[in-house]
């Protein structure tokens, strides 16, 4: 299934979660307060910048944000947040399409650059995130670990995440190296509603070969936004990338 077809009317309309999930300020604050110094007082880019979850409270913080957003209806969300001059977005493909001007900061948050389904478009998205930068640039990346280590033989799906109403599991295919996640949401009628999508995912390792192709230095790895140390347990990473100057 294509991205676009996933990221529907549908899909838009019931992605934010106001004050919860990744929504919540503990998840948020963290987030645009290091992309804000890591921006350096000039103009960031976010690709797949959705419904504005980082954008806005970014843009908030005093930085200049433009977006690129494939879809459609995940524009008209942000709409309903802040205008077209307050956060510019350009609607195409955030491996190729482009953005007016130069940026230092480039930014790609919570697993989307795994959306891209090959290894080829994802490093096209690094070489676009290059051609978009000043010298010295950054391009921050926030990434889950594969949690293949969960695998015993013969089975082919980890539990990552299970509250009361909600569970969200991924499936994996490891021969192709992809993995699909699974959002199992239950009503209050005893119905149950499930959403999934297609990823290819990638080690650190790959991640930062992929950035010297296009040129690119690692300037940093942590577990997390607020700088927790990296580790062989960590389910998750934040990369910065950096351009020479």
């Amino acid at each position: 299934m294509r991205q676009e077809d996933l990221w529907n009317t549908d899909a838009a309309r019931r992605y934010d979660t106001p004050g919860s999930g990744m929504f919540a300020p503990e998840v948020l604050e963290p987030t645009a307060d290091r992309l804000a110094g890591l921006a350096g007082g000039g103009r960031a880019l976010e690709f797949a910048i959705g419904t504005g979850r980082v954008a806005v409270p970014l843009a908030e913080r005093g930085v200049p944000v433009t977006g690129i957003e494939l879809s459609g209806p995940m524009i008209e969300q942000l709409r309903t947040k802040v205008d077209e001059e307050t956060i510019p977005v350009v609607q195409g493909d955030m491996a190729v399409a482009t953005a007016p001007g130069t940026y230092t900061l480039v930014y790609l948050v919570y697993n989307t650059i795994s959306n891209l389904q090959t290894q080829a478009e994802q490093v096209a998205c690094f070489r676009n995130a290059a051609r978009h930068l000043a010298p010295g640039g950054r391009f921050v990346i926030e990434l889950w670990v594969p949690e293949l280590r969960k695998l015993p033989p013969g089975q082919a799906a980890t539990v990552w995440h299970y509250e009361p109403g909600y569970i969200g599991l991924d499936t994996y295919d490891v021969l192709h190296q992809r993995a699909v996640s699974h959002h199992v949401r239950y009503e209050e009628d005893g119905t149950a509603r499930v959403y999934f999508s297609p990823h290819r995912y990638i080690w650190p390792a790959e991640l930062d070969l992929m950035a010297q192709l296009a040129g690119f230095e690692l300037e940093s790895r942590h577990a997390d936004w607020t700088g927790a140390e990296f580790t062989a347990d960590s389910r998750s990473h934040v990369s910065v990338y950096r351009l020479p100057v």
